[in-house]
């Protein structure tokens, strides 16, 4: 069922009429969240989350020069991937997003970030050709640099130091210099996102997500999955149909790319702020340093500083939905971030936990449906099944990560809804972070290549097979 029709049904029986665009808004009616609003308007509402630096001239000093250097992605693209969202909205697309946890700045490497855009374009390949609808490809990449902790301290050894907020803010190294947030670290964040899109735009360019280059994508981590078998038939039909394709003489220059789009958490507000700049031509603000920014689960009040920051952009917002969110406070969300419910704005991400998705989600999708709001549903199976293990590792398991996904799809069914997208945190890398799944990971092996710098990842075999067990739920 369509996200359109989902609606509609979940309308009629609030007795209400459809509210909503089913495409995008003019940007006369788009620029109207931007009537009281500025880059800098947040600064008068509480912040969370945000870094406490010694030198505040430094820091300002920093943010001036941010904002006199060029955009890292440009309106175009972003209002591409607005419709794109809005054709996931209904139904039309699957939005697969996934990335690392926390870029870190070593990671910004030609081998690190291929094997990124490796592993999204072997699931979102295996996705297309299972559910038969486009992916939008929407990386946690090339920003992903700041992460929220619940702690503004942690203890390390006998050592009480300033928690690790990500490269963006300080060093993960267990020392007080290291620890001391840096405003100079938000230079190096600039210059290394820059050079992560110019590198993955150059290889997209240059053919490497030809589809007729599929079988240059497989990472020999891959081939050790017991899906192995299942994904190379995969590709020998599809080189067989573009084979096919060749010899009756039609045209395939479309499959020699594809669209990809960036996305990070909207942490760090004067970064983000400093990246923020006027369209000439349409009169909007865009945050040129991503095409999609998210709120996170710790940063969502409707009177702080986030959701004022986010509610005046043009970009595509995210959402991070934990259990214990009001659905009425989703609505004022909703009503604050896209008052003209303009298609494809919004994307909602419930982080549920494979515990508690079926007792808090089913009545936020029911309200959210009855309010005519549209919004691009998607699920983060990976946050709310965090556990620690005995040997102090923080960890997810396959099992709990796939039982959230499937509740998510059985209760939107159920609730004339659709799941338009997935949000994981996942590596091209043979890491030993996440347990179970065909790898047969345990707690005892997690010591063996644990190499996140915050929260655990799906590794590659893993992300593959997740990728097929999604795929199955897509045709369901």
């Amino acid at each position: 069922m369509s996200n359109n029709s989902s609606i509609d049904h979940a309308l009629q029986r609030c007795n209400r009429k459809p509210a909503y665009a089913t495409t995008e808004k003019p940007n006369t009616e788009r620029a109207m969240n931007q009537t009281t609003w500025n880059p800098t308007t947040w600064e008068q509402f509480p912040a969370k989350q945000q870094p406490q630096y010694s030198d505040p001239a430094a820091y300002h000093t920093v943010l001036q020069h941010l904002a006199t250097l060029p955009p890292l992605v440009f309106p175009g693209e972003i209002d591409r991937l607005l419709v794109q969202l809005a054709q996931a909205g209904r139904g039309e697309r699957f939005v697969l997003q996934g990335g690392d946890c926390a870029e870190q700045f070593s990671a910004c490497r030609h081998e690190s970030i291929a094997g990124q855009l490796k592993i999204l374009l072997q699931v979102s390949l295996i996705l297309t050709y299972g559910a038969r609808r486009p992916v939008v490809r929407l990386g946690r990449i090339a920003g992903q640099y700041a992460k929220p902790r619940s702690s503004d301290t942690e203890k390390i050894g006998d050592l009480t130091l300033p928690s690790y907020r990500g490269d963006i803010i300080n060093d993960p190294t267990p020392e007080l210099l290291a620890r001391t947030p840096n405003p100079k670290r938000m230079l190096q964040a600039y210059y290394l996102a820059a050079t992560t899109l110019n590198c993955a735009r150059g290889m997209i360019s240059a053919g490497f997500a030809d589809l007729h280059n599929a079988a240059a994508w497989n990472l020999s981590e891959i081939e050790n999955s017991s899906r192995w078998p299942e994904y190379r038939a995969i590709l020998e039909r599809l080189s067989d149909a573009l084979a096919f394709m060749g010899s009756c003489g039609v045209r395939s220059d479309t499959l020699g790319s594809v669209d990809f789009f960036t996305s990070h958490e909207g942490l760090l507000l004067g970064f983000e702020s400093a990246l923020t700049r006027k369209d000439p031509q349409s009169g909007l603000y865009y945050n040129m340093g991503a095409h999609m920014i998210w709120i996170g689960e710790r940063t969502r009040q409707l009177d702080g500083a986030h959701v004022e920051y986010c509610r005046g952009i043009a970009n595509p917002i995210g959402v991070k939905l934990g259990p214990k969110v009001d659905p009425q406070e989703v609505l004022e969300l909703l009503a604050k971030l896209n008052p003209q419910k303009v298609a494809g704005k919004v994307t909602l991400i419930t982080r549920m936990g494979r515990d508690q998705v079926e007792a808090a989600l089913p009545g936020m999708v029911n309200r959210v449906q009855c309010s005519g709001h549209p919004v691009v549903w998607s699920c983060d199976p990976m946050h709310g099944n965090t556990r620690v293990t005995a040997g102090s590792h923080k960890t997810r398991d396959f099992g709990d990560i796939l039982g959230e996904l499937e509740a998510c799809f059985r209760i939107h069914r159920e609730a004339g809804s659709s799941l338009g997208g997935v949000h994981f945190e996942m590596t091209g890398d043979n890491v030993t972070e996440c347990t179970g799944g065909a790898a047969q990971v345990t707690d005892e092996d997690l010591g063996r290549n644990y190499l996140t710098a915050c929260d655990p990842r799906l590794n590659a075999s893993q992300s593959l097979e997740m990728a097929f067990l999604l795929s199955q739920l897509l045709r369901d």
